[in-house]
Order: C-alpha cells, then sequence, then structure tokens
C-alpha cells in the first residue's frame, strides 16, 4: 500500500507511470506533477479503468474506501463506471430540474397568453416568497410540509390571500412538473384547507342614490384635468375595471357604433361596453384633445404611457371623498351592480355580462361578449340617463328606506 511520503516523493518522469496500491487501485503521476487515483479492473472480459480524483485532493484512505466500493458493486455484477455515469446524469437532471428552473419555465410558457401584469405579479410572489425557499430544492423531493412552511410564512405577515394565491401557483407548477416527466405528485394539491380562507374585502362603495347624486354633481367642481374630469364622469357610467379605462385606447372605441371593445387582461377575454349617448359625447369632446395619442386618458407627464392607476382614486380624495371607506375607482361598479338591480330592476346575469364576470348556464361557467347585447345596450343608455336624473334630482329615492 501506498504511503504518503512515497507519493510525495515519486519522481517525475516524461511520460506517465503507476505507482500500485493494490486491488486494481493505484496512483497515475504525469510528466507535471499531477498525481490521479485510478483502478483497473475487468467487466465482461474487457478491462476498464475508474477514475477517483487527485492527490492530495483525495487522499490515499480516500481513495480506497472508494476502490472497496467499485469492487462490491463489481462482485454483485454492475459495472461501477456505468453507475457513476448513471449518479452523474441523476444529479445533472435534479440540478436542471429544481422548483425554480421549472417554474420559471411554466410561468415563461404562459406568458404570451396571459397579461404582462398579471405574469409580472406571479413571478414577484416566486422571487419574494417562494424561490429563496424552494427556488434551489429538486422538484421531485418537495413535500407538503415544506410547502405548508412557505404559506404560513406569508400568512403570518398578514398576507393571507396571498397564501392561499402561492400554494395555487405552486400547484401549477407541479402540474406542469408531473406532464414533462420531472415529478410524479403534487404535494401542493393536499394543502387546500391548510390555513383558513382569505376574507374577502370589497372595495369601497356609495350604493345609496342620495350619496351618488352628491357625487355626481361634485365631479362638475373637480379642479383637475380635462382627461381626468372625464375619466371620473365615465367611471360611474361604465363601471369597468379601473385599469381598463385608464388603458383605454382610441383605436378601440368606435363612437360611431356606439362601442368599445377590448380585452380584459385579468381573464384574457374580449369585452364589448355599449356607449350611451352621454358617454360618447364625453368621448368625442375628450378626442378633440387627446384623440392624435394612443390613450384616451394619457399620462399628465406626456412620456406615452397612460393615466396614473391612481389618479382616479387621488382625485375623489381631492374632492372630501375617503377611498379606504367611502368609494374607490373599483367601487364604481358595486354600486351599478347593486342599483341596476334593486333599483332599475335589471336582469343579474345582464348585468354580470356587462361586468365581464364568468356566469353560470346551462353549459357551465362561461362568458360571452356578444351574449345578451341587446339587452345590455339598453340597461347602460337606461342607466346613464338613471345618473343624469339623480343628478338633477329627480326620483331619487333611497333604497334602504326614507332619510330624515
Amino acid at each position: 500500500m501506498l504511503t504518503v511520503k512515497a507519493i510525495d516523493n515519486a519522481k517525475l518522469k516524461a511520460k506517465p507511470y503507476k505507482l500500485g496500491d493494490g486491488g486494481g487501485l493505484y496512483l497515475e503521476v504525469q510528466p507535471n506533477g499531477s498525481k490521479y487515483w485510478r483502478m483497473k479492473y475487468r467487466m465482461a472480459g474487457k478491462e476498464k479503468r475508474l477514475s477517483f480524483g487527485v492527490y492530495p485532493e483525495v487522499r490515499p484512505p480516500e481513495a480506497r474506501d472508494k476502490a472497496e466500493k467499485a469492487r462490491d458493486l463489481i462482485r454483485a455484477g454492475t459495472d461501477p463506471a456505468e453507475e457513476k455515469k448513471a449518479v452523474k446524469r441523476d444529479s445533472e437532471l435534479a440540478n436542471a430540474s429544481t422548483f425554480e428552473i421549472v417554474a420559471r419555465e411554466w410561468m415563461e410558457g404562459r406568458k404570451a397568453s396571459v397579461a404582462i401584469g398579471q405574469y409580472e405579479k406571479t413571478l414577484a410572489r416566486m422571487v419574494n416568497d417562494v424561490f429563496p425557499w424552494l427556488g434551489k430544492r429538486p422538484i421531485s423531493e418537495i413535500d407538503a410540509p415544506e410547502i405548508l412552511i412557505v404559506m404560513r410564512r406569508i400568512d403570518s405577515r398578514g398576507a393571507r390571500f396571498t397564501a392561499h394565491r402561492v400554494r395555487s401557483e405552486i400547484s401549477r407548477v407541479f402540474r406542469y412538473a408531473i406532464a414533462t416527466g420531472r415529478a410524479k405528485a403534487d404535494p401542493a394539491r393536499d394543502l387546500i384547507g391548510a390555513i383558513p380562507p382569505a376574507v374577502e374585502k370589497h372595495f369601497a362603495s356609495i350604493t345609496d342614490p342620495l350619496k351618488v347624486a352628491e357625487m355626481l354633481r361634485a365631479f362638475d367642481g373637480f379642479s383637475g384635468t380635462f382627461p381626468v374630469l372625464c375619466a371620473l364622469k365615465l367611471s360611474p357610467m361604465l363601471f369597468v375595471r379601473p385599469g381598463e379605462l385608464r388603458k383605454a385606447e382610441w383605436v378601440h372605441l368606435d363612437l360611431e357604433k356606439a362601442e368599445w371593445r377590448y380585452r380584459v387582461s385579468k381573464t384574457n377575454t374580449d369585452h364589448l361596453v355599449p356607449l350611451a349617448t352621454q358617454a360618447v359625447a364625453i368621448l368625442r369632446e375628450l378626442y378633440a384633445l387627446t384623440g392624435q395619442g394612443r390613450y384616451v386618458f394619457p399620462g399628465a407627464r406626456g412620456n406615452g404611457k397612460s393615466m396614473s392607476e391612481a389618479a382616479i382614486n387621488a382625485a375623489l380624495r381631492r374632492m372630501g371623498y375617503d377611498t379606504r371607506t367611502e368609494i374607490t375607482g373599483h367601487g364604481f361598479r358595486a354600486m351599478a351592480r347593486t342599483i341596476l338591480h334593486e333599483e332599475l330592476h335589471q336582469n343579474p346575469e345582464v348585468i354580470e355580462h356587462q361586468l365581464a364576470h364568468s356566469v353560470s348556464d346551462t353549459l357551465g361557467t362561461a362568458y360571452n361578449r356578444t351574449k345578451f347585447l341587446k339587452e345590455r345596450k339598453a340597461m347602460m343608455q337606461l342607466w346613464a340617463d338613471y345618473l343624469d336624473k339623480i343628478k338633477a334630482g329627480v326620483d331619487v329615492i333611497p333604497l334602504h328606506g326614507s332619510v330624515a
């Protein structure tokens, strides 16, 4: 057996030579002084070699241990060289199948079919809440308790809705991993109900017609820019999502047909908003100011972007409204939904379609942008007329009893 002293004192020669250690193990000394542990063995009648590393990184006892394990495999009929290749392949596959790699691959694959904002929010949740703890783990080795720890960490900071959303997104990553052969089960699926459900928070809204009338009259006293004033007037009239209104593009508006067609980013579906005559009048007046640009409501800085997402709420606050407890830009949807149903007695299904919500029908949950179009056109004109009437103080009746 080789000693450390013998190895250290090995002379350099013009050609590589071997220092035997026994049992097929030897040290190969190179002309440049490098010393490699090798093992010679025979398998199926063929002479083969194994490499065990470089001295002094691999000391003699470690090299002998590796050689003995190789001999055990040979005695069991397994070629240690092939076993070494298989281990390397498994390691490389595991490194190429970490949770982060699979998750990013899944997100990239669906990037073209979802709104960029949705993609960015999913990525942010992964980067901030998941990758630091699960990202480098082979996805096939992650179990439910590990995912639950991630969920509880998010929940502990008061973000319960995000915790549930992250569980759902992790589950979708696992389903993608199963489909691509990198996982066999989805442990996140077993965590449904593992933490209490999130309490839905409704956007602040005004649903009393008397108070709605006061707000509409307050709009007339708004001292901000004309585009923001037009956005304020159209927000309750059209009751679309605030992000859709502020990003409205002239190319999607047909004022002759009194229609606004666009794609809903939240649901990735086409939507059609019939425009009442009042809405068309507002838009025609605004066209003279912003019609040469892309956006109906361009940003105040003139940088080619749309109006800020904070503009409507900021305008409401300037008029004295508390956007936490009274009304927000999103609250106009609840306002219209409530009054259209309870005061104007419109068909709830027609209202839901105009809100671009999924509606359960005989064929299942569905949304069709042209369904109930005739009824929706009539409803949108009725709604705009109603807003004009209550603003003028005509036939204003509170929904829940009289006021003193």
